[in-house]
Parts: structure tokens; sequence; C-alpha cells
């Protein structure tokens, strides 16, 4: 697909992809690995970023039908995970003489993956590689979300080759922001924040300030995964802005799992008590054991409050709600407060694991934990109401 005189697409579009990261992330609606194959006319040829290993092959033979692969001068490794870099032992194979420019932890990423000693040429933030009439100016996005990550821009074009940043796993053949259905892209993009660079939310900002500091003009924003930005290419840009600041909507999400449904029924009057004492707050309720985690951890993200609640197993809690509270505390949100609460039939440890699992996240904590032995009654489901309450109070601090 060609989308300047001098950029074309040369990537993959996995439509069938449903997970990502081994089993850890979801990707409902596929993905794609964009590749982009920048040639000068009369100059040099560059391409950037290759595509997932299993479809090395596949990219190889189509690359060939667009370039003669002994035309290509550079490849640029902007990063070294194996959805990017998976292809290159294929195509080196071809071209094993083409220097290869990425980061120094580049080098170490692609050297330890790959055990091959390619023609590495490290890149640091400035340094520019001029194709002819156009150069590509690079810049180092270190931990965004790798070590080795980084971008670079190609002048005359004004095309902001972002990596990973600015992306969303989502697989179409229309392949521009402009074209798609808008709910579907922001819902992706706002998964893949919050799913991937939250953590990192305070080297965004500083790297975004970095970059628009250049004065760059920008007229397209090309990731690696995902739909294209090229009609005000810069709003993804401000959004990304807006979600590194402790980004919060007002919106409670109740998380729970339950055995025998007393921790449901408590869940929905912690529902219903914050819905009544304010009806302009979201609030939304989740099986953690039937609901696909990262699309829970996305309206977490989104929410101001959060109540989590189990029934107490083995003095600890169900194990959907424990391995969700290990991501979310890893993600390392801010800004957010929390209740916890649970079913219990004799010991009752589960409110307080939870609500130290909690903190342990940075959540502020609301109200004492919630405990409910056995089937909570309609004195149990009014506490619980109650708690709900304090959690729209605290939604409108």
């Amino acid at each position: 697909m060609q989308l300047t005189d001098r950029v074309h697409w040369v990537g993959k579009i996995d439509w069938e992809l449903r997970t990502f990261h081994g089993q850890e992330y979801s990707t409902h609606k596929g993905s794609s690995y964009n590749a982009y194959l920048v040639r000068d006319p009369g100059g040099r040829t560059a391409l950037i970023e290759t595509v997932w290993g299993p479809y090395a092959r596949e990219f190889v033979a189509n690359l060939a039908r667009v370039v003669d692969l002994s035309s290509i001068d550079y490849v640029i490794a902007n990063h070294g995970e194996p959805d990017h870099s998976g292809s290159l032992p294929e195509l080196m194979r071809h071209i094993p003489k083409v220097p290869v420019y990425c980061s120094a932890n580049g080098v170490k990423s692609l050297k330890g993956q790959y055990h091959a000693d390619w023609d590495f040429r490290v890149m640091r933030t400035g340094d520019k590689l001029s194709l002819g009439s156009c150069e590509l100016v690079f810049v180092e996005m270190p931990m965004l979300h790798w070590p080795d990550s980084m971008m670079c821009y190609l002048t005359g074009e004004n095309v902001l080759f972002s990596n990973d940043a600015f992306g969303q796993h989502y697989a179409s053949e229309l392949m521009f922001a402009d074209l798609v259905d808008e709910c579907e892209l922001w819902a992706e993009a706002i998964k893949y924040y919050a799913n991937i660079l939250t953590p990192f939310s305070p080297l965004v900002t500083k790297k975004i300030d970095e970059v628009l500091a250049l004065g760059l003009a920008v007229d397209m924003i090309c990731p690696s995964h995902g739909v294209i930005w090229r009609k005000d290419p810069l709003q993804i840009v401000r959004r990304y802005q807006e979600w590194a600041a402790n980004y919060a909507e007002h919106q409670l999400s109740v998380v729970y799992d339950t055995m025998w449904n007393s921790t449901r029924r408590m869940a929905e009057a912690i529902a219903a008590g914050a819905a009544q004492a304010d009806p302009t707050l979201t609030v939304k309720l989740f099986n953690s054991g039937l609901v696909d985690k990262n699309d829970i951890i996305t309206q977490i993200f989104r929410s101001k409050v959060l109540a989590v609640g189990s029934p107490t197993v083995n003095r600890g809690v169900l194990t959907s709600v424990a391995g969700l509270l290990e991501e979310v505390e890893g993600l390392k949100f801010r800004g957010k407060k929390a209740a916890a609460f649970g079913s219990y039939g004799w010991s009752g440890e589960s409110p307080k694991v939870l609500a130290e699992r909690l903190a342990k996240c940075g959540f502020s904590q609301v109200g004492d934990p919630a405990r409910e032995a056995w089937n909570p009654d309609d004195e149990g489901l009014e506490r619980c109401r109650a708690l709900g309450r304090q959690l729209a109070e605290a939604a409108g601090e």
C-alpha cells in the first residue's frame, strides 16, 4: 500500500490473532505488524521494521514483489520485540551485508534473540540517516515500552514512524484512522494504552514534550500496530497526553468473582447504592471469572473509583481476582480510590486480603472492607448499598 510518494506499507494484517504477549493480552479485533519501505527517488532505500516470525517467508516474498531486495540499503529496527523483528533472520539471509540501524539496547536485544552478528549501527536521539533528498531522524524512546525502543521521522514527507506508541491491536483492510469505525478504533487505542503503556506514563509525557519541542511538522503517524493516523494525526498524541495524566472518568467499576452468588449479590447492591446516590456516575459490573481481564483493566483505567470483591477461599481470594490485581499492581495506576468486599462462611479473610492488595496497587481506601457471612440478608445488602453510596461520594471529590 502506497502511503506517500516515498513510503509504502509492506506489513502483515493478522486477522486471526486473538492473544498477544503469549496469553497475556486479548486481541478481539486481530492486529497488524506494520513495516514500511522508504524509497528516495534517485537516492537510498530503507526498510523500517519487519513482521512477526510466523509470517517471515510470506513477508520477504511479498517485499520482493515490491522492491529488489538487493536494492535495500538500510534496515531500521526501531524495536527488538519478536512481533517487530521476527522476520529479520529470514530477511538478512537474503541481504546479509545490509546494515541494521537500532539503539544500543536494540543491539543487545537482537543479538540475544537471534544470535546473529549483523552489521549493527547504533543510533541515538538526534542522529540522522540521509536517504538522498530526505533524512531519517532518530529519537530514542527507552521503556516505551522496552529499553531498546526508538522512533524515527522522515523529513520531506513529515512522517513519524512511532514504533509501539500510538498504535492499537486492530486489524482493518482500510488501514487509516479516518476510514475505520471510530468507536472500535478508540476502544482499542485506550485498551492498548491502559494495558501496555500505563506504567510508563511519566515517560510518555516527557517524551511527547521532547518530540513536540523539536517543532517537527507531522503529517502522518505510522505506528507498528493497527491503523495509520493521517487526518489530524496529532489527535492521538493529545489523547496520550490526557491518558498519561492520571486519567479517570466519572466511573465506578465493581469487579468480583463469586462461588454461590453471595459475593455477586453484594456487588450488585454496591452498584445499586452508588447509582442511586449519583445518577451521573457511570457504574459497571464485571465478573472477573467470566469477563476478559484486559477489558476489565481498561475499565479500571477509566474509573475514578473501584470496588473489588471475592468470597474467602483457603483464607485467600479466588484466583481470577488475585491474578487481576497482580496485573493491576504492575500497571501502577495512580489517583484512584477503592473498596474491598466479600462473603464468607467461617473465617472471612478475603476483604482484608483484598484491601491490602488494593493498597499495594496504589489505591486509597474508601470505607471499611465489607464482610457478609454466608448469604447476605436485607440488612447486609443495605450495608453494601451504603458502601456504594460512599464510593459515589468519593468519585465526586
